[in-house]
């Protein structure tokens, strides 16, 4: 079992200071990694349903400060040196799929091969709008944005021909530290996103469950990474708990039994700093005396 620290990059985590002193804090601990949920743009007016919420309302809203996730991982890289650094999650089909690979390989290649790359098609037709990208088709363009970036990473002279890009032979590097490329995961709880997740990802990463609510799911990721003829144990499971569940020796165990990897834990962007030092650093450091140091 891995331990995670989320919602870093954003927030009040947005101040360069922070962002180190959380990064440094979590490496010193003994937590695995970082990850930066994004957005490019967050609409004043929201018609899309935010689908982790009960009432559908995004919870951050148009002032959450949300910092580009390739630029705040390349900051916390310099600062760091072992951590690794996840997307958590990365809207893929709002954005260029070369410039996308760019960011993504520099970011592994400056940090010495630390990147998690987590990625979602996205919910907020509205930032589509905005962007200027469509909404409707990110599923597929999504699927064949992944089939690119690895032709990018992999091949010496990549070159392809899909339905959304094509281009011929080209010189595209440097390349990923890791091999073949930085673990693709996919996030989204719905069938679709699972499938995508069975058929195309390195692992799975799943939003406000407990150890009994996520058994379900991971039993049919199971079901479909087997009839799409994978091994369903190379996929690394991870998951963010359900608010008001104790951070405890006994749930991370469950968890584990449940089949999952790797466990997100505190959200520092989501907390003022007045609360750092009496209330995050020490659960944090209580947190990694009777949990990470045990398990």
């Amino acid at each position: 079992m891995k331990f995670a620290l989320t919602g870093v990059g954003s927030g009040s985590t947005a101040r360069p200071e922070l962002l180190v002193q959380v990064a440094q804090k979590a490496e010193a601990l003994g937590y695995e990694s970082v990850w930066i949920p994004e957005h490019l743009a967050v609409p004043v007016n929201i018609t899309s349903r935010y689908p982790y919420s009960a009432d559908g309302k995004f919870p951050g809203g148009p002032g959450a400060a949300l910092h580009d996730p390739f630029v705040a991982l390349g900051f916390i890289a310099a600062c760091t040196k072992n951590i690794k650094l996840g997307t958590g999650v990365f809207v893929l089909p709002l954005r260029n799929p070369l410039a996308v690979a760019k960011a993504a390989a520099s970011v592994d290649v400056l940090s010495q091969g630390r990147l998690l790359f987590g990625i979602g098609i996205g919910w907020l037709e509205d930032e589509f709008n905005a962007v200027g990208m469509p909404f409707k088709d990110r599923a597929a363009r999504t699927r064949e944005w992944i089939a690119m970036m690895k032709a990018l990473w992999t091949e010496e002279t990549p070159q392809f021909s899909g339905r959304f890009h094509s281009f011929s032979a080209l010189g595209f590097n440097p390349k990923p530290v890791q091999k073949p490329h930085p673990p693709i995961i996919f996030g989204g709880d719905s069938r679709p996103a699972l499938k995508r997740t069975a058929e195309l990802g390195d692992g799975w990463f799943g939003v406000r469950y407990n150890p009994e609510s996520v058994k379900p799911v991971l039993a049919l990721l199971r079901d479909l990474t087997e009839k799409a003829g994978r091994d369903f144990s190379k996929l690394e499971i991870s998951v963010g708990i359900e608010p008001g569940l104790p951070l405890t020796l006994d749930t991370a165990k469950r968890f584990a039994d449940a089949g999952v990897h790797r466990l997100m834990t505190f959200a520092p962007g989501f907390l003022p700093r007045s609360r750092y030092d009496t209330d995050l650093y020490p659960q944090m450091e209580r947190f990694a005396e009777e949990v990470i140091a045990k398990i």
